[in-house]
């Protein structure tokens, strides 16, 4: 089978993803357009629950041991992203805090770009598997401990006990464990009232955010005038060489041409909620700027416009 690539494929110019652009260029031309302070919790608060409950709700059917070897893969894969990114960074010249810091940032993931892939398989009829979201939790905690560990060691000033706090009991991860254990417990029956949240809500909920990313993220080009060429490298680099490994990955853990497809895009994500969070905890002498403009103001845009569709024509030539 060989990927059907189309101009529209490769550019990703959805409804969803056009609010994604509207909100930039709406930024970036100094737009008095200002979504309220609250709205972005609202909608990450929304859109995370919504795929913790349908992966829980999906995950109570398909629960097998091959999952528990899937899932230790993927956390491997976690630890294995941030220590390929840090000696990258290093020969580009940034400090060794600066760099661990920006690694973890890449081996983590974006919650924002799951939602996008996984409403991009949807509207193309792929089938993925639905325990994926568990993927995304597995992904977000090892690349702090990772990062840190880059950075300065195991130092004995080190407050584990409120890193642990803010890594665990974090935002992201507190939502998609909470609709994960929801919706297995409840089961689908149960959970029909709230099917909504992640039917025909998603979509619309999804394109709201996105408009609000659009307007954070043209917020964070300013930086480049300080970090320049190298940090851009970097953020376009990156994403390939980490998708090219996710994709691997999820071709020899057996997942279909979907799960390939989201897995990548989860290695080439980098993020901008939890990471940020936890490595001001553990390295506030990191500099914060260069790490969110590089998954924020790059990746996040570049993933979102182009590199979704590529990391599909990669699974499905995996796959073929």
């Amino acid at each position: 089978m060989s990927p059907n690539i189309t101009p529209e494929v490769i550019m990703g110019w959805d409804p969803v993803v056009m609010f994604f652009v509207f909100g930039l260029l709406a930024g970036l031309s100094r737009s008095e357009l200002k979504l309220p302070p609250a709205l972005y919790d609202t909608l990450s608060i929304l859109l995370l629950l919504a795929i913790g409950l349908h992966g829980g709700v999906e995950l109570a059917a398909e629960a097998s041991p091959v999952l528990l070897w899937q899932t230790l893969a993927v956390l491997a894969l976690g630890c294995l992203l941030p220590v390929i990114a840090f000696p990258a960074l290093r020969i580009l010249r940034f400090s060794r805090v600066d760099s661990a810091n920006i690694a973890a940032h890449y081996g983590s993931v974006s919650a924002g770009t799951f939602a996008v892939a996984i409403a991009y398989m949807l509207a193309r009829d792929l089938h993925f598997e639905s325990y994926i979201p568990l993927f995304v939790v597995v992904l977000e905690v090892p690349a702090i401990i990772v990062g840190l560990l880059l950075a300065k060691g195991i130092a004995r000033d080190t407050d584990w006990r409120s890193l642990g706090r803010e890594v665990f009991l974090g935002k992201s991860i507190v939502l998609l464990l909470g609709g994960l254990c929801i919706g297995l417990l409840a089961g689908e029956d149960a959970i029909a009232p709230l099917a909504p949240l992640y039917t025909s809500m998603f979509k619309p909920v999804l394109a709201l955010f996105l408009l609000e990313m659009g307007l954070i993220a043209s917020r964070q080009f300013g930086s480049l005038k300080e970090s320049g060429i190298r940090l851009a490298f970097f953020a376009l680099a990156f994403p390939l060489a980490g998708a090219g490994i996710g994709g691997a990955l999820g071709h020899a853990l057996g997942l279909s041409v979907g799960g390939t497809a989201i897995l990548a895009t989860l290695a080439a994500s980098g993020s901008y909620i939890a990471v940020p969070a936890a490595m001001r905890l553990a390295l506030p002498e990191a500099n914060p700027a260069l790490s969110l403009t590089a998954s924020l103001g790059i990746s996040f845009p570049f993933n979102i416009l182009v590199g979704i569709p590529l990391y599909l024509a990669y699974a499905e030539w995996l796959i073929a």
